[in-house]
Parts: C-alpha cells; structure tokens; sequence
C-alpha cells in the first residue's frame, strides 16, 4: 500500500466531517442569520429618517428609539382596530348565518329544482367524518398554536433589536468595516451601502405613498356602498397589497369582499371589480410613475425577484427581493461601462435589411441599361 494512502483517507474522512459540522451549524444558526438580514433591510428602511433627525441635532440612538416607538404605535393600533372590526363582523356574521343558509338553499332549489332544507344541510354537515377529524386536530393543536405565537413574538423581538442596533451605530458599523479594506475598496462599499439605503427608503417611500392612494380610493369606494368599518377596511387594503407581494391584491381585496357580502351580495361584486380595475391602474399608470427615480426595474426582473426570494428564504425573500434586487441594478450600473447603441432598425423593432439588396439595385440598372443601349444600336444598323 503507497505510504500516502493513509494520510489521504484521513484527510478526506476530516474534510467530511468538517462539511457536516459546517452544515450542521448553518441548519442551526439559519434562522439567526434571516432574522438579520430582516434587521438589517429594517435599518436601511429607516436610516434617512434617522439621519435627518441626527443632522438636526438629535441624538442618534433617540432618534432610532422615537422612529421605532413610532413604528411600534402605528402597528399596534392598526392592529387593535382591525381586530375590533374583525370581532364584530364575525360576530354578526354568525347571528346571521342562518339567513344566509336559507338564502343560498333557496337559490339551489330554484335554480337545480331541489327540495334542500336547512335541517338536512345542518345533519349532513354535524355528522360529516371530516369535521369531526377538523375538531380533533384543533383541539390537539391548541398547544402547537400557542408555541408558533410565543416563537413568532420571540423573533419579532430579536428583528427590532438588531435593527435598532444597525441603525443607532450605523456609522460605528461602516468604519469598522471600512477599518479592515484598503482605501480604494472603502469607497466602493460607502458607495455600495448608500446605494442601498437610497434604494430601500425609496422602495418603502414609493409603497407608503401607493398605499396611502389605494387606501383613500378604496375609502371612498367603501362609504359609497355603505360597507361598515370603511377606514379600517381601507388601511388593510393599502397596506397589504404594496407590502405582500404578487399575492397582496388578492389578500387585500377578500377582507372588504367578504364584509360587504354582509350588507349585500352585489356588493361584493361591486368591490371585485373595482379591485381589478383599480390595479390595471396602479399597475401601467401610477407605479411607473412613482417607482421611476426610486426602484425604477422592470416588472418582470421584479416579479422573477419575487419568486427567487420566495424559493430560497419564503416570505422573508419576497418582502427583501424588490429593494435589494434594485440595489444590486444600480450598484451594477454606476460600475458598468455603457456604450452607444449602433443606429441600426433592429434595434428599434425594424426587419432585418436583406443581404446584398443594394448590389442586386445595381446590377438591375446596369442590365437594364445595357440592354437599352444595344436596342438603339441594332435600329441604326437596320437604318
């Protein structure tokens, strides 16, 4: 056996184990590292309002804390109020449940000539196999519920933290990373991380002030229709369908579906179509507008950047995917050489000009030319 050998196994048999310890550690800490990545687009999304407060005087780290405070307050009431709303609707939806049975169990007998009744849609159901297995899993899973809540406020918690930290020691933090780099490269990661804090605020600008418009909107609809709870309504739908993407619309526009099927089922239909065309609105009409100096991509890198995000990191990676897909588009483009575009019809959607087109001209002419002349000569011969 070459004396080699051994030593080789042995190397390999370390190198294994070494990639299953590092595995092993990344399966461990991979929910550390996405709660700060979380924190630190947290922080971008923040720093201009906490570097204009600093530049007036302000503390940073009070600055930071007032900016959260402020964060913290706004959720917190948009939450208490639409789970006030939610409370109450659901209760009168169940006072009324009976009459919306009978009223559906009459439009089934009229429309298919059925002789369906309220006892016997109850029995069906109380007795189905399926909802006594739905009431056994909900009742065994009382405790699973519980956990996810108490880990879901626990990595809630750990976001804000860091967060605050990435934002009251911004500067601590780029000088220390600026303190490892040659000169050369500290400017281009100062350029890189301004770019991303002018990238992030201006995506979270630009949605704030599009959910601000499609909440008003959506308002005015409401009071129109009559439909209860018409602020709250119009806050979840702007602040769901900018915040959640490629899903957001849908999710928005089911909560005042589902509450104006209360007071009338048109109404629900009312409010479908104005979803749909409200978002072709906001789609080719106001987002290129207001998304032009500040995430200007295209709606298909975006939407791709979405479903990247989604597969590798899941809800995290679609909410990060916009702004940090157009940081890297415009760190790209400051380093990127450009050059004239050639004058060229295909560039400009023409048909590519045929090969050897002037030539054939030529050759036509001067045939055609020819044959003319020696016509003139034969006539003068004849003559």
């Amino acid at each position: 056996m070459p004396g080699w050998l051994p030593r080789a196994m042995v190397l390999a048999l370390a190198l294994y184990a070494c990639f299953q310890l590092g595995s092993w550690a990344f399966d461990q800490v991979i929910g550390l590292l996405t709660n700060v990545l979380i924190a630190f687009f947290l922080a971008l999304a923040i720093e201009p309002a906490v570097g204009r407060m600093s530049a007036r005087g302000m503390r940073r780290g009070l600055a930071t804390f007032l900016v959260f405070i402020g964060l913290m307050i706004f959720s917190a009431g948009f939450v208490v109020l639409l789970g006030s709303m939610l409370a109450g609707q659901i209760v009168d939806m169940v006072d009324d449940f009976p009459e919306y049975i009978d009223s559906v169990i009459n439009w089934v007998n009229q429309t298919f000539h059925t002789e369906l009744s309220r006892v016997q849609v109850q029995d069906s159901l109380l007795h189905s196999d399926w909802l006594q297995k739905y009431v056994q899993n909900s009742a065994t899973g009382v405790l699973d519920v519980s956990t996810t809540v108490l880990g879901g406020l626990f990595r809630l918690l750990t976001i804000f933290l860091f967060s605050f930290y990435f934002a009251a020691d911004g500067p601590r933090l780029r000088r220390a990373l600026c303190s490892v780099l040659p000169p050369a490269r500290q400017t281009e990661v100062l350029r890189a991380w301004e770019i991303a804090v002018d990238k992030t605020g201006g995506y979270i600008y630009s949605r704030g002030l599009m959910a601000l418009i499609s909440g008003v909107a959506h308002y005015i609809l409401l009071v129109v229709l009559g439909v209860p709870y018409a602020p709250a309504l119009a806050v979840w739908v702007g602040l769901v369908s900018q915040f959640i993407p490629t899903i957001g619309t849908y999710l928005a526009g089911a909560l005042p579906m589902l509450i104006a099927f209360t007071v009338n089922p048109w109404y629900a239909l009312w409010v479908l179509g104005f979803v749909v065309v409200y978002q072709q609105f906001e789609n080719y009409v106001l987002q290129p507008k207001l998304t032009a100096k500040t995430v200007d991509i295209h709606p298909a890198v975006a939407f791709g950047s979405v479903v990247a995000g989604t597969a590798l990191l899941g809800a995290v990676g679609a909410l990060i995917a916009i702004p940090a897909v157009a940081t890297l588009q415009a760190f790209l483009g400051a380093y990127v050489k450009r050059y004239d575009v050639t004058d060229d019809p295909r560039v400009h959607g023409g048909h590519r000009p045929r090969r050897g087109g002037p030539a054939l001209s030529r050759i036509r002419r001067a045939l055609g030319g020819s044959g003319r002349t020696g016509g003139g000569g034969g006539a003068a011969g004849q003559s």
